[in-house]
């Protein structure tokens, strides 16, 4: 009796091991940073579909560079605080063709009556030289070291705007509400290393162009498509 239960608890984890390895890879080889990229796709896809967004549709193809990051998350009561990831995407001057991701890390601290905690998705259009260049630094305050503006929303949005970044947020599908003013953004070498498979810094990344992540190609081709537009 003993044995022939043996034998049943056998072949039954033997089953079980067989229905695991069945289990495509990919449902587990997803990195954190891999998930970022692919959140990134989904938040710029918000912004770029939404019929309000009529201003960045028309100026996307004039930026040098997109920064998105899919979660912002404002927490605390009194004492508070942004944080967050974020990736760039670059276009290359000669070619015209959007290249990365590099990664980083936005962390800004607020004092005020504030409570609970709320999630944004933020997306910044990066126009100007000046702009990029602060990004490929170690580390940048906005609104300090360069000009930041809160995009325009709306079908009558006025377009004489002029900054080195112009910020787009979005909590629960409402525009707006987010000030950046402050944010701190950092390189996140980690996760640019483990994205990449060696240590690289952003100007390895979209400048040199000296490694590249098939998997960023879906979110490269999107930024590309909606920047080409007319």
């Amino acid at each position: 009796m003993h044995g022939a239960l043996f034998t049943r608890y056998t072949a039954l984890l033997a089953a079980s091991l067989l229905t695991i390895g069945a289990v495509p890879t990919s449902a587990f080889a997803a990195t954190e940073q891999e998930q970022l990229v692919t959140k990134a796709e989904t938040t710029f896809s918000n912004f770029e579909r939404d019929p309000d967004m009529k201003w960045f549709r028309d100026n996307i193809g004039k930026a040098k560079a997109v920064l998105i990051a899919p979660e912002i998350v404002k927490a605390g009561f009194i004492l508070g605080g942004s944080g967050g990831r974020g990736v760039l995407l670059a276009r290359n001057a000669k070619t015209g063709k959007w290249v990365g991701p590099a990664f980083y890390t936005l962390a800004t601290g607020s004092v005020g009556f504030q409570a609970g905690i709320s999630v944004s998705e933020v997306v910044m259009l990066v126009m100007t030289e000046k702009g990029l260049n602060s990004l490929l630094s170690t580390s940048f305050k906005v609104g300090g070291d360069v000009s930041v503006a809160a995009g325009p929303v709306g079908a009558g949005a006025k377009s004489n705007i002029a900054a080195d970044l112009i910020s787009y947020s979005r909590a629960k599908g409402i525009y707006g509400g987010l000030n950046l003013d402050g944010t701190v953004v950092s390189t996140n070498d980690e996760w640019n290393s483990a994205y990449y498979g060696k240590a690289v810094t952003p100007p390895d990344i979209l400048i040199r162009q000296n490694v590249r992540n098939p998997q960023a190609i879906p979110l490269q081709r999107q930024v590309a498509k909606a920047a080409a537009k007319k």
